[in-house]
Order: C-alpha cells, then sequence, then structure tokens
C-alpha cells in the first residue's frame, strides 16, 4: 500500500484539522481575532528591522522563538505550515459559500506541491533534491506522494491526481503536450500540432522545454485550475460579500494571466495557440485582451495594454516610451502583488466584522509569508538589506521593473 502525504519526512510534524464546526459561523468572533492577530503582522518599520538581521540563526529565533531548524528550507517550510494551519483553524468557526471559499484556498498548497512533484517527473531529478520544498497537507488534500514521484511520464502522473479541477486541466495540458499520433486523438488536434511545429521550428513539447525540460505549461495548467475554482467559489458568496471579495480575486487571477505572457510567451517562447486556452474568464482581462497581449512584439507592449488594470501606478513612468529597454518580468509580478496588498487590505477593512475581512486577512498573510520567505533567502545569499527590503511587497523602487 502506498503512503498518502500526511507529514514530511524528519520534521515530525502532523497537520492536525479541526474536524468539526467548533462555533459554527461566528464571523463576529472569527473577526475580532483577527484584527488583533493583523496588528502583529511583520509590516512596514518590522520588516525594515527585518531585513537588516545579517544571519540566518537570529532571523529564525526572531520569528519563531521556540523552534530549531536545520536549515532555510525548514523555516521556509514551517512559516507555510504554520500559515496552513492557521487557515485550517479559521475554517472551523465558518459555514456556507464563505467556509467553501476558504476550503479551496487551501487548495493552493495542494498545487504547489503536485507543481514539486511534476518537476520530478517531467525532469527527472531526483525526489530527494525536491523532498524538501513539500509542505504538510490537510488529510483531505493529502497526495500518493510516493506514486506521484516514481510516475515515469506525465500520462502516467496525471492518473494519480485527485479527481477534480486540477487533474482536468492537466489532461488539457497533456493533449497540448504530446504527438497526437501517438495519442489517437483526431485530425484537427494533430493539424494544430503542426501548425505549432513549423512556426517554432520545435515540436510542441520542445517549444516549452526549450533550453532544458521545464514543466511551465504544466505547472500553469494547474494553476488555471485552481483559479477556476477560486472564481466559481467566490461567485456563489451572498452579494454584498461578494462585492468586497472580488477585487482581489480578480487581481491575482490577472496576475497569473500577466504571467502566462511575461513567462509563456517571451521567455519560454511557447505560442499564443497553446497559451490562449489559459485564460480564465471574467476578470479585468478578457479574453480577446489578453489574445492580442499574446500576439504583441514585446513584453512592454503587453504590459502597457493592461498597466491600469493591474498596477496602481504605471509601471513604465520612470522609464522610456519606446520599449527599448527589456522589462524586468519578477519585477513586474512583485508591482502586481503590490495591488493585492492593497485590495486585501481594503477588504479587510471595509468588512471589518465579515466575511471580507477573514478573506482580506487571509491575503494579508499570505503577502507576510511570502515576505519573510524572501527575506530568509536574501540574508541567506548575502544580499544587502536595502535591495532585500526593495524585493518584498508592498513594492517602493518603480525603477526595479527595467533589466
Amino acid at each position: 500500500m502506498r503512503r498518502v502525504q500526511t507529514t514530511i519526512a524528519g520534521s515530525g510534524t502532523v497537520l492536525v484539522i479541526a474536524s468539526k464546526q467548533q462555533i459554527a459561523n461566528d464571523l463576529d468572533y472569527l473577526a475580532a481575532r483577527l484584527h488583533a492577530r493583523r496588528s502583529r503582522m511583520a509590516e512596514a518599520e518590522r520588516l525594515d528591522v527585518l531585513c537588516h538581521i545579517r544571519s540566518l540563526p537570529e532571523y529564525f529565533h526572531t520569528i519563531f522563538p521556540e523552534s530549531e531548524f536545520k536549515g532555510i528550507l525548514d523555516f521556509q517550510r514551517l512559516s507555510v505550515h504554520e500559515l496552513i494551519g492557521e487557515l485550517s483553524g479559521l475554517r472551523a468557526h465558518m459555514s456556507g459559500p464563505g467556509a467553501d471559499l476558504l476550503d479551496w484556498t487551501l487548495v493552493r498548497f495542494q498545487v504547489e506541491n503536485l507543481k514539486v512533484l511534476i518537476r520530478v517527473c517531467v525532469t527527472k531529478a531526483p525526489i530527494e533534491e525536491l523532498y524538501g520544498h513539500l509542505v504538510s497537507l490537510p488529510r483531505e488534500l493529502a497526495l500518493d506522494t510516493q506514486g506521484l514521484a516514481a510516475a515515469e511520464s506525465p500520462e502516467d502522473f496525471v492518473r494519480l491526481v485527485p479527481k477534480g479541477l486540477l487533474r482536468e486541466n492537466l489532461e488539457k495540458a497533456l493533449e497540448m503536450n504530446y504527438p497526437a499520433t501517438s495519442r489517437g486523438v483526431s485530425k484537427v488536434r494533430q493539424e494544430s500540432e503542426d501548425l505549432l511545429e513549423g512556426s517554432s521550428g520545435l515540436n510542441a513539447r520542445g517549444a516549452i522545454y526549450r533550453d532544458y525540460p521545464r514543466p511551465f505549461f504544466f505547472e500553469a495548467a494547474l494553476d488555471r485550475g485552481y483559479f477556476q475554482g477560486l472564481v466559481a467559489r467566490m461567485e456563489r458568496l451572498p452579494l454584498k460579500d461578494r462585492e468586497i471579495i472580488k477585487p482581489m480575486v480578480y487581481q491575482e487571477v490577472d496576475i497569473f494571466h500577466l504571467m502566462v505572457v511575461a513567462r509563456g510567451k517571451f521567455h519560454y517562447s511557447v505560442t499564443p495557440e497553446m497559451l490562449r486556452p489559459l485564460h480564465i474568464p471574467g476578470t479585468r482581462i478578457p479574453r480577446a485582451l489578453f489574445a492580442t497581449m499574446l500576439n504583441d512584439p514585446d513584453l512592454y507592449t503587453s504590459v502597457g495594454r493592461v498597466a491600469e488594470r493591474v498596477f496602481d501606478t504605471s509601471p513604465f513612468k520612470h522609464g522610456p516610451k519606446d520599449g527599448s529597454i527589456a522589462v524586468d518580468a519578477p519585477a513586474l509580478e512583485g508591482l502586481a502583488w503590490t495591488r493585492f496588498f492593497r485590495l486585501s487590505n481594503l477588504a479587510f477593512r471595509q468588512s471589518h466584522m465579515g466575511l471580507g475581512a477573514i478573506m482580506g486577512y487571509v491575503g494579508l498573510r499570505r503577502v507576510e509569508v511570502a515576505n519573510l520567505i524572501t527575506i530568509s533567502e536574501g540574508i541567506h545569499g548575502g544580499i544587502a538589506a536595502e535591495t532585500i527590503r526593495g524585493r518584498l511587497i508592498p513594492r517602493t523602487d518603480m525603477e526595479r521593473i527595467y533589466v
């Protein structure tokens, strides 16, 4: 019998999830508790102080004074584990569509584990090299890590993914990535793949893994499945809650759209025909605009089309207007997450004692954990405090978007 993932090797940690509602739908109690927790988050001046710490042991002790760590991966894994446990604890006080939405946010961590495992499958990297990047999951989201890591092909891998949106999107990715003649698919699809081969000089698989095998398209498919579920659950909320939460949900989806263009089209040279199906409808970047971005000659032009939809401040106001300087995609992503941070904070404050406060808090905590991990990597790499600070959310240095 294969084991399923509820613990991480060597950590001795088991994720305990509330098995029943302890205080059903007590949003007032929950929101009050979150407002108190919000005041203790690592933000603003607290982040400045953390960035100036020069040793990892001191940094680890500052964040988790009662824990011991073998290294940076242990710290990062515990940071994520604490977030998962906290979100699971919030779920015990909720019911209805809001609980369904919060449940789905936990699927984000299942997606990240699947990304680690698909890299093992596609790149044939030893699982030992990537195992430290897996996090403990709630039992209902546990994966057959042994089977997935041992999968000999993407097809074998997909068969072991739990049924649902994630698996459905991976199956679609398989159909686009492998020769139709070997899979018995239609002549239309074969002609489509022939077109991809002719337009890029590579077969469909080679277009994605140009320099060396990388699972970009499969990872994007997993993200699409997650965002499909997120949007669907957000749309089932009562109107008042939906109007508060919708901007932050749509912002996260549009960050995905932006990065599909930036990384898929302009970094990996994946053809527009293959990337167009990754679009998720309903956001501030509609399908037609997404398709136009995929056909633009450069990232500068693509970003310019959606700057007012994805960023609070024009990313190009400090640079040239002719697209002559290459745009730094990670910096753009950070700037887009800055808007997500603002929208999460807005939802938290607008709702005050409702579901918006809870989901806004979840967004803010995710940013906090991402910042803590970024700081740990900066200290580990001996990077100057000012440089580390410039990589955190919210972004402040607008000139960093240029290469």
